[in-house]
């Protein structure tokens, strides 16, 4: 039987090609974003990223970023408040690199200003000290005994001695017998 493409579906959905509302207006660019908003007081933000896969923060400077007009506040990881909490540290750190920056393209800083031109000159005017440190870019690196520790005072209990600092976690999971279930199949295939 050949694939009829004219028949149309007994279905109300599958099948049909529906307009979607707003095919017309994207594809014609009358579209409306969230980046083609503008409001009354409306602030607008930009992230200062790190070039460094993994570098120590010496200092951040923004003295010269905040006199810019418009600005209205600049953020960095020194503002977010210590804790001994490991998962609220994660988030911190995560959010803004406070003391090293732990990929390329963290967020090292955040500006909020009048105008989107005045924090783009703001975050062009940030400056930051950064000290590169040696870094993996590679699993199979990073898992390595004498691997460079990307975050330290991350391991748990579950990671048994001789692993990098850089496995955090580690769970075995198993059913059965292994030995037992390769003896009973009609084909092993091993390389």
């Amino acid at each position: 039987m050949a694939f009829d493409e004219t028949k149309t579906s007994d279905f109300r959905i599958v099948g049909t090609r529906p307009r979607r509302p707003d095919g017309v207006d994207k594809v014609t660019g009358r579209a409306q974003y969230g980046a083609d908003m503008s409001a009354p007081g409306m602030l607008h933000g930009l992230i200062l990223r790190s070039p460094h896969a993994h570098a120590r923060i010496k200092g951040i400077d923004t003295a010269s970023a905040l006199k810019v007009p418009g600005v209205r506040a600049i953020v960095t990881g020194a503002d977010f408040a210590e804790t001994d909490d490991r998962d609220l540290r994660d988030t911190r750190d995560n959010c803004l690199a406070a003391d090293r920056a732990l990929y390329d393209g963290h967020a090292v800083a955040a500006v909020a200003a009048t105008s989107l031109a005045a924090a783009r000159k703001a975050l062009d005017l940030i400056e930051v000290d950064y000290e590169p440190l040696p870094h993996v870019t590679d699993v199979d690196e990073a898992m390595k005994p004498d691997a460079p520790v990307v975050q330290k005072g991350r391991v748990s209990e579950t990671v048994p001695d001789g692993y990098s600092e850089n496995v955090t976690g580690y769970w075995e999971f198993g059913h059965g017998d292994v030995e037992a279930g390769l003896a009973k199949a009609d084909l092993v295939v091993e390389r």
